[in-house]
């Protein structure tokens, strides 16, 4: 599944423990959801021992125990190496923003950090947790968000409200240990049209 799905989005998300310790860990099964209410949507996996990554625990519901609240920021070429870095297993408590040196920013809506870097980010209140396999090693969690407040840097935005690809240099992941860049794209017509192009 993982090497046939490609290639994938990753969610850099960045979190806040009730306790006021950040956390930051990439997810690659990540989506958009819709637009109405803006909502997205990643997967943290349970650790091995069937308990919650640090990132689930963080953003579940106040109600269950968590802060309600995650930050996505994308996954660009510009910090790749940190992205990846970011994925090591650390005791619980410890930061990858500092084992990355990837800086913070304050967000505007939610209390979880950014990462300042990060040329598009969604802070996000989260709607819904669906636990797939509870307390099963490698069991899915769905983390389903509403994006509560958008940054983006106005050179990503030209003047028809688009998002530069080029400019934005995501990363998308791949199977195994590879990933790839954006920057190889193609246009086409939709539906019937797309039939008739040489």
């Amino acid at each position: 599944m993982i090497g046939s799905i490609v290639p994938r989005p990753i969610a850099f998300v960045s979190t806040l423990s009730v306790d006021g310790r950040p956390n930051l860990a990439p997810y690659s099964f990540f989506s958009g959801v819709g637009a109405e209410p803006m909502t997205v949507v990643f997967c943290p996996a349970n650790k091995p021992d069937g308990g919650e990554k640090d990132t689930l625990r963080n953003c579940k519901p106040v109600a269950e125990g968590g802060t309600g609240e995650f930050v996505v920021n994308l996954a660009v070429e510009a910090y790749r190496r940190e992205v990846s870095a970011a994925g090591e297993p650390l005791p619980h408590g410890e930061s990858e923003f500092d084992l990355t040196a990837l800086e913070t920013a304050p967000s505007s809506a939610v209390k979880a950090p950014r990462v300042a870097a990060s040329p598009l980010a969604y802070e996000c209140r989260t709607r819904e947790v669906i636990r797939l396999a509870p307390e099963v090693p490698g069991g899915a969690n769905l983390v389903i968000g509403e994006v509560v407040h958008l940054h983006v840097r106005d050179n990503l935005i030209d003047d028809r409200l688009n998002i530069d690809a080029d400019r934005l240099a995501a990363i998308g992941r791949m199977g195994g240990l590879e990933y790839c860049r954006t920057r190889d794209r193609f246009t086409m017509p939709r539906g019937r049209a797309a039939l008739e192009e040489e």
